[in-house]
C-alpha cells in the first residue's frame, strides 16, 4: 500500500503547507520537503498524480520539494533523468536524499536536475570520532556549491555538530538538535514563534564558539 500512502501523505501535505501560506504568510515563503519511496519514483502517473494534488491543494510547486534517494535515480539513469526533469517541469524543487550512501558518479549527478543535496545523518554523527566522516561532510559541501545546490545536514543532534558543520560551509541542517517531529498543531506554534529562540539558541552557541577558539 506503500504508493496509496504515499500519495495520502503528499496530498496531506501540500494541503496543510498551503493553509500556512494563507494563515502563516512569510517572506521567503515557507517550504515544505516530502519523501518520495521507490515505489512511488517508478509509477509511470507519477507526474500526473503530483501535477493534480498540486492543482487540487491550490500550492504553488515552487514551495514543494520532493526528496528521493540516491539509490532509487540509480536504479536506471536514463529513465530517472527523464523523470526528474519532467517534475522539475512542473516548477517544484528535487532534493537527493541520504547522498554519500549510494553509487552515484559525479558525472550523473552533473546530469540530474538536483536543487539539493542531503549528507546522510551516518555521517554527521561520526564526524567527532571519525576524520573521514568529516572529510565526506566537508567534500559533499563543496560540492554542491561548485554545482549550484544547496545542503543540508541531516540528523543534526548536538552543539558540536551543528558548529562544524557550520564552520565547514553547510547552509541548513535538521534533526532533534532543532526539534523532535511535530504534529501539525505543534509545528504550528513552532512556526509562529517565529524561530526567535532558536535564534537566541544559534546566537548564543556562536558566541561561545567564537570565544573558545579565541
Amino acid at each position: 500500500m506503500i504508493v496509496q500512502i504515499g500519495e495520502y501523505v503528499l496530498r496531506e501535505a501540500c494541503r496543510q503547507m498551503q493553509w500556512w501560506h494563507v494563515t502563516l504568510p512569510s517572506d521567503p515563503p515557507l517550504f515544505i520537503s516530502v519523501n518520495l519511496s521507490v515505489k512511488q519514483f517508478s509509477q509511470p502517473d507519477l507526474v500526473e498524480k503530483i501535477a493534480s494534488i498540486l492543482e487540487e491543494t491550490k500550492l504553488n510547486p515552487k514551495t514543494l520539494k520532493l526528496e528521493i534517494t540516491e539509490s532509487a535515480v540509480m536504479e536506471n539513469v536514463e529513465i530517472a533523468t527523464g523523470l526528474l526533469n519532467r517534475l522539475r517541469s512542473l516548477g517544484l524543487q528535487i532534493s537527493m536524499d541520504d547522498f554519500g550512501t549510494g553509487y552515484s558518479s559525479l558525472s550523473h549527478l552533473r546530469r540530474f536536475p538536483i536543487d539539493t543535496l542531503k549528507i546522510d545523518r551516518s555521517f554527521v554523527t561520526q564526524m567527532a570520532e571519525d576524520n573521514d566522516s568529516a572529510e565526506i561532510v566537508r567534500t559533499i559541501v563543496g560540492l554542491a556549491q561548485n554545482l549550484g545546490m544547496d545542503v543540508v545536514a541531516e540528523g543534526i543532534e548536538t552543539p558540536d555538530q551543528f558548529l562544524t558543520l557550520k564552520s565547514l560551509g553547510c547552509e541548513y541542517g535538521q534533526g532533534y538538535f532543532f526539534s523532535k517531529p511535530l504534529d501539525f498543531q505543534r509545528a504550528e506554534a513552532y512556526i509562529c514563534d517565529t524561530y526567535s529562540p532558536l535564534a537566541i539558541v544559534l546566537d548564543e552557541l556562536e558566541t561561545s564558539y567564537s570565544e573558545a577558539i579565541t
